[in-house]
């Protein structure tokens, strides 16, 4: 099968030398799709915006690279805090022998924290397709960030405040907070998304290889605390400030954004390309954007996408997380403090940043071969690989099929690579082949795809982890 890319692809897609080729490529088949009827015709973009300055200092690409670090950091620093969520949910400052209660809340804690971090996520994503035309992508972006700033400086808070005679109110509120964190950083990232869609196809890699590189940062530093100091709240505490900065530099940065040339030529173009759209008053800027041609063009994309994040979810972080090392009685920190850390969360992002960023060099598949949903499809085998591990407590299916602690390493590799490869493909190829004016909604559309897999998985997660 053919790896070509159509012509209907937007310039951005192409290579610098062709982009007024795929523009008035674009233009003829416009007029001959059916989107006519449902956007209106543009103007040729003026002369003044048709030659791109340089990105100097590659300034533009780092500020998206810290976007997408700040659009999954949030949901990663959440889910990779197991030890403190164990602590918190425990009678670990009284002692006690109130087992059963510790089994409720913590053993299956990380399983209702994805659906309750998901489940919400779709509806905002929703959400934000409503508002892609009503309200600019700064307010969205600015505001979201803005409420993931304050849920972490609560949970900051939080850190040193003990709760062991509210346990099972700390639980719904970290659930409550999950949620709302992973709303907004949902709607930031599709915003940011949107955004990254008017750009060319370098900058949507940068932010797609930020997200993974939020999930290693999160992890990095979960073990450089549990390494610095054995007390859990203090590190905790150091664990959660550094969200915070982290979040405070994704604002500061975005701010910054405006003022570089690069970032406000590909800004200038794309207004320009909305203009008309605008000067059609409610009918026009005011309306929601057209779903029907945005399908058409990317159903199987989108599906490919949902696909590989419900795979991941099954088995990250609920599964994976659950396997303990078959040498745990040696008493070693290796197997008892760093192993989860390291061969799930750590391995799993770092593979995952690893094939991200491989898709600057190769992009094979191309947007309309048949090997990519094929590929996609072959990630299913991971699931039971997963859970012929040790994972423990087994109460229903006590078979271990894989007795050594290097095949949970392999099997997290083999996770992580091909949820970055796979997952980031469709994700760069949406935007790039619907016309221009459909950009922003195009990322918002495949945003939903990823989030609706992210909450589908999450619900199979907590099945499979009761079913063992």
């Amino acid at each position: 099968m053919s790896n070509k890319v159509p012509n209907s692809i937007n310039s951005s897609y192409g290579p610098p030398a062709f982009t007024h080729e795929f523009a008035s490529e674009d233009e003829e088949n416009d007029e001959q799709s059916t989107t006519v009827g449902l956007l209106p015709k543009h103007p040729s973009v003026p002369l003044a915006v048709r030659y791109s300055p340089e990105d100097s200092y590659g300034l533009v690409y780092i500020i998206f690279f810290l976007m997408g670090i700040g659009s999954l950091l949030p949901w990663n620093f959440f889910i990779t805090a197991k030890h403190y969520w164990l602590y918190k949910l425990s009678n670990s400052t009284h002692s006690s022998d109130d087992k059963d209660q510790r089994s409720n809340l913590s053993d299956y804690f990380e399983s209702y924290l994805v659906i309750a971090s998901t489940v919400p996520s779709v509806l905002c994503l929703i959400l934000n397709y409503l508002l892609v035309n009503r309200l600019s992508a700064n307010v969205r972006i600015l505001t979201s960030l803005g409420v993931i700033l304050a849920v972490f400086a609560v949970t900051t808070v939080l850190v040193k405040v003990d709760v062991s005679d509210s346990r099972m109110e700390f639980f719904f509120g970290t659930l409550a907070s999950a949620a709302v964190v992973s709303g907004a950083s949902n709607l930031f990232s599709a915003s940011v998304f949107g955004i990254s869609g008017h750009f060319p196809m370098r900058i949507s890699q940068a932010l797609i290889s930020g997200q993974a590189m939020g999930g290693t940062l999160s992890a990095t530093a979960s073990i450089l605390d549990l390494a610095v100091t054995e007390d859990v709240t203090d590190s905790a505490l150091a664990y959660f400030l550094t969200a915070d900065f982290f979040i405070l530099l994704c604002i500061i940065t975005y701010l910054l954004l405006p003022k570089l040339a690069y970032s406000r030529h590909y800004m200038l173009a794309a207004t320009c390309t909305s203009a008309p759209v605008q000067s059609e008053g409610t009918a026009g800027r005011s309306s929601v954007p057209p779903l029907q041609p945005i399908l058409r063009k990317t159903w199987i994309l989108g599906l490919s996408v949902f696909y590989v994040f419900c795979i991941s979810l099954m088995v990250f972080p609920a599964l994976s997380s659950g396997i303990q090392s078959v040498h745990t009685d040696s008493g070693s920190r290796w197997t008892t403090t760093y192993f989860v850390p390291l061969t799930s969360f750590l391995l799993f992002n770092f593979a995952d940043f690893c094939g991200r960023q491989s898709t600057v060099w190769l992009q094979v598949p191309g947007p309309t071969s048949r090997v990519l949903p094929t590929l996609v499809l072959c990630r299913s085998i991971l699931v039971p690989l997963f859970m012929f591990c040790n994972y423990q407590p087994r109460d229903h299916l006590h078979t271990v099929l894989f007795q050594h602690d290097a095949y949970p390493i392999i099997f997290n590799c083999m996770l992580g690579l091909s949820n970055g490869y796979l997952g980031t493909l469709p994700m760069i190829y949406g935007p790039k082949v619907v016309p221009r004016e459909l950009t922003e909604a195009t990322g918002v559309v495949m945003s939903f795809f990823l989030t609706l897999g992210l909450a589908v998985g999450s619900a199979f997660s907590a099945l499979i982890v009761h079913s063992i």
